[in-house]
């Protein structure tokens, strides 16, 4: 997993709850990295789910709050890292028809060992979408925190109603577009 995951949940913690929590999320497990993340780097994604699990017992949130928490934070961090991906943009849908066929091939360029989810839409209707979310990591539930983040980024108000897999590795999103 790429460290810019790592970085930024890390950061999160670090703005969201303390240093010194992010310290001892760190120090109560025994990670290969010892916490050492750089964003160009590849990682366990054990290490991440240890640090996520950690970090639900300290401050005592349930892992799935937390998990869309971070994609909205991951989120809004993409805008500053990423603008040209949201360029020329206007909705939500709009977004998320573009992560397989823009943003990973772009991704992909850069990193070509990424393992990236495969986020596939499917417009139902002008307000209606549904978005299949696929992935060799449990966290469907940081991409509906992506797809919150990105709504609130597009000012619009979208009901999730997420079906997700009991692995958390796929999952079908229905959204729907509320005035």
């Amino acid at each position: 997993m790429k460290g810019i995951i790592f970085t930024e949940f890390l950061e999160m913690v670090e703005n969201h709850f303390s240093v010194e929590v992010a310290d001892q999320i760190i120090e109560q497990n025994d990670l290969d990295s010892k916490g050492a993340y750089t964003s160009v780097g590849n990682y366990d994604k054990q290490e991440l789910i240890k640090l996520i699990t950690s970090l639900s017992e300290c401050v005592n949130l349930p892992v799935g709050v937390l998990l869309k928490e971070y994609g909205k934070y991951l989120l809004s961090h993409f805008l500053i890292y990423y603008p040209q991906f949201f360029q020329d943009l206007t909705t939500t849908f709009d977004f998320l028809d573009t992560i397989d066929r823009h943003v990973h091939v772009e991704v992909k360029k850069l990193y070509r060992d990424a393992d990236l989810p495969s986020f596939q839409t499917k417009r139902l209707s002008s307000t209606k979408m549904q978005m299949f979310y696929h992935s060799s990591n449990p966290f469907a539930l940081l991409a509906e925190g992506l797809i919150e983040g990105a709504a609130n980024h597009f000012g619009e108000n979208i009901h999730v109603n997420s079906d997700i897999s009991e692995n958390h590795q796929v999952a079908t999103f229905n959204l729907t577009l509320v005035d």
